[in-house]
């Protein structure tokens, strides 16, 4: 009976630890897919309905499969997914998601959760994207909508072929209680499981690949780049016209006014019906600040108030759990989409509103519905909430897709497969320093994020906010209850005022540069990590906490997580309040200061003293960057503007400068042109500047071009 006992226990586990051979198929260049079990029907690509874009990444072409796969492998336990990826000494893990505070992943644990950012990176963020880039060239996305649990080089098998070397702690200064480990493990509670891995060679390579085969990244129309003021939450039409007309007379930039809110006759839930004692005529209201060149974009949150007209007709289609007493749309069912989506367009899209900002379809636990709570879809409560951030942007998105007209709003969560959408993530935590790392992790994300401005202790902190939005994706105060404006601290408000006018005249490079990201896949605000010649030494610091405190206290990892490059040519490195210089580690090649054009650095450290009206911004050797006149609006579709053309450096420079109507689809039908900008110094220490002609039968907006040597 002892062996019989045994052999039934030996048979019962072999089925429930179920190795499986993985065969790696390229789906498109340099990108292949593996199925392990049976995956499940609803996935992220599936929610997002993520097409790749074929043809740019033909573009990029084929290259080896960049990692060795037999030491990839995955196995299927008691109705769960285990995943292992393989990891050499000296590689560093980007990724996982829109983090907060770390740039460097490997070391880290990880539960991948679609929640609101609460101050430290465990994985529950607005966009708990499950793909890591490598340092060796090389990345991973696990297409699952489950809450997925992340060993990034945390856990050491005993099996393993490169193992930790054991230490005796009462005698080794190098003991630690986090011994190295060479693998990525990953844990996806489904009995199944799609695997895509993506080839570089370079770790830019990779992310292209990865925003491409979601699509490619989104093109705003030209006023979304523009300035916004989100007003305040009760603010009546009077008052946000009042607002909107200082802004001219104070000679400020404005292309966006948001309405918080209470332009809803309730929310809270919504009604997504106007109040009509604030707005008693929506459509008038809408139609007179659009002759004055500035859009209407309108908060929400999908959660449906039983005094809302639709909610007898969306009652069928919405979960088993409420928030805020609010009925929760199926998103993932057409019923539930026609309907809240066909109001959207009813009270807002029809009336020309141009924009929305989708709020809370991240978290809390507290509020959000739980994870019981049942969908009709039979989707689960976890799979809808991995994916509520998707769902609101792609049908949002497709009515103003169904105008041809584009639009550029403001979501609290995404997912992997929602690049190609026109939404930038923001939300309530307010810490500046971490701002800046998350714009940076975005990069590795598919996603926008903005630092955006909402209130200040001092005019210097908030100089040096605004300095900060306005070299990012969004240039945006959020006066929802502040009632903050850009000029609100005199003593910085001509400043603040230059910073947002340079945001304006910048606008040909920025939206060339999201064009890059739609085109091309490279993000237009990325970390130091994706730069050719930027080298990061991570230096680890001796722990001063008593071991009586914490006996397991560990070195601290130095990373360099408060720089960015913006665009092709820019490095961007901001200031916080209190500080008058801080360093600046530059990759190798020339610099110059963005401002004046001086040399600065090649491949060192250099300190910056800017002084408090600027931030540190930095130009790579043959950079050219465009730009436009000052003005107060975008220019209007089809208008034709003047372009400076500044260079910097020696080398010689090339920028394709992106030009198309600047609002509606055309150009997904080819409506658009890159123009092909050239600068050479001459031997006399002077430039030669061209622009290669206009294609003919192609959108024209680029008037007179002139050229500035910036570096003399």
């Amino acid at each position: 009976m002892p062996v019989l006992r045994t052999l039934i226990l030996f048979l019962f586990s072999f089925q429930l630890v179920r190795a499986q051979a993985l065969v790696w198929t390229p789906v498109q260049p340099g990108v292949w897919k593996a199925v392990v079990g049976k995956p499940e029907a609803y996935n992220l690509l599936t929610a997002a309905g993520a097409k790749p874009s074929t043809s740019a990444l033909a573009k990029l072409g084929p290259t080896p499969f960049p990692l060795p796969q037999p030491a990839i492998t995955a196995r299927l336990v008691d109705g769960k997914t285990y995943l292992r990826f393989p990891l050499n000494r000296t590689e560093q893990l980007y990724g996982f998601g829109l983090n907060f505070q770390t740039v460097h992943q490997r070391g880290r644990i990880l539960n991948l959760h679609v929640d609101h950012y609460g101050g430290s990176d465990n994985g529950r963020t607005h966009a708990p994207t499950p793909f890591y880039v490598s340092s060796d060239g090389y990345g991973v996305f696990i297409n699952s909508a489950r809450y997925l649990t992340v060993y990034a080089g945390t856990a050491a098998r005993k099996d393993s072929p490169d193992p930790p070397k054991s230490r005796d702690r009462n005698t080794d200064k190098a003991w630690t209680s986090r011994p190295y480990s060479d693998a990525v493990e990953i844990l996806v509670p489904a009995a199944g499981v799609e695997i895509y891995v993506f080839g570089g060679p370079k770790p830019l390579d990779v992310v292209r690949r990865y925003n491409l085969f979601n699509g490619g990244g989104c093109l705003p129309p030209r006023w979304g780049l523009g300035f916004v003021q989100r007003v305040q939450k009760l603010y009546n039409a009077e008052q946000v016209e009042a607002e909107a007309a200082q802004f001219e007379q104070q000679g400020f930039p404005l292309d966006v006014v948001g309405l918080e809110p209470g332009w809803q006759s309730k929310s809270y839930p919504c009604t997504f019906e106007w109040d009509k004692t604030r707005f008693p005529d929506p459509a008038g209201f809408v139609g007179n600040l659009l002759r004055k060149g500035i859009r209407t974009n309108l908060w929400i949150n999908p959660y449906v108030a039983p005094s809302a007209s639709i909610f007898k007709s969306i009652q069928p289609y919405t979960a088993s759990h409420t928030v805020w007493t609010g009925q929760v749309p199926d998103l993932s069912l057409p019923q539930a989409q026609t309907i809240l989506f066909g109001q959207l367009a009813k009270d807002g899209v029809n009336l020309g509103v141009s924009g929305y900002k989708i709020d809370e379809v991240d978290g809390y636990d507290s509020w959000l519905w739980p994870d019981v709570a049942t969908f009709p879809s039979g989707h689960a409560a976890e799979q809808m909430r991995q994916t509520y951030g998707l769902l609101v942007q792609r049908y949002s998105t497709d009515l103003y897709r169904s105008r041809n007209s584009r639009t550029f709003g403001l979501v609290r969560a995404s997912n992997a497969g929602g690049t190609s959408f026109p939404y930038v993530i923001y939300n309530d935590y307010y810490k500046h320093q971490d701002f800046i790392t998350a714009l940076i992790n975005s990069s590795f994300a598919g996603v926008l994020w903005t630092p955006e401005v909402r209130s200040s202790e001092t005019s210097e902190e908030w100089l040096r906010r605004i300095q900060t939005v306005v070299f990012s994706p969004m240039a945006m105060i959020n006066a929802w209850d502040s009632g903050t404006k850009p000029w609100s601290f005199a003593d910085v408000s001509k400043p603040v005022q230059d910073m947002a006018l340079l945001r304006m005249q910048m606008m040909p490079y920025w939206y060339s540069e999201f064009a890059r990201y739609h085109f091309d896949g490279t993000p237009p605000f990325r970390a130091m990590n994706l730069e050719e010649g930027f080298t990061s030494e991570v230096k680890n610091e001796l722990v001063t906490t008593s071991l009586e405190k914490n006996p397991y206290a560990e070195a601290v990892r130095k990373e360099i997580k408060d720089q960015y490059m913006a665009g092709e040519f820019l490095l961007v490195a901001p200031l916080f309040a209190g500080q008058t210089r801080r360093t600046v580690t530059l990759p190798k090649g020339n610099w110059y200061d963005f401002y004046t054009g001086e040399l600065v650095g090649n491949g060192q450290q250099i300190t910056a003293s800017p002084g408090l009206n600027r931030i540190p911004v930095y130009v790579k050797d043959g950079g050219i960057i465009p730009m436009m006149p000052s003005r107060l609006h975008a220019p209007k579709a089809g208008e034709t503007v003047p372009v400076e053309v500044r260079y910097y450096g020696n080398k010689p420079g090339v920028y394709q400068l992106y030009d198309d109507d600047g609002e509606t689809f055309a150009y997904e039908n080819g409506q658009y042109s890159f123009r092909a900008i050239r600068v050479t110094r001459q031997a006399n220490g002077s430039i030669q500047g061209t622009i290669s002609a206009p294609v003919p039968g192609k959108p024209n907006t680029v008037g007179a071009v002139t050229f500035t040597q910036m570096t003399k």
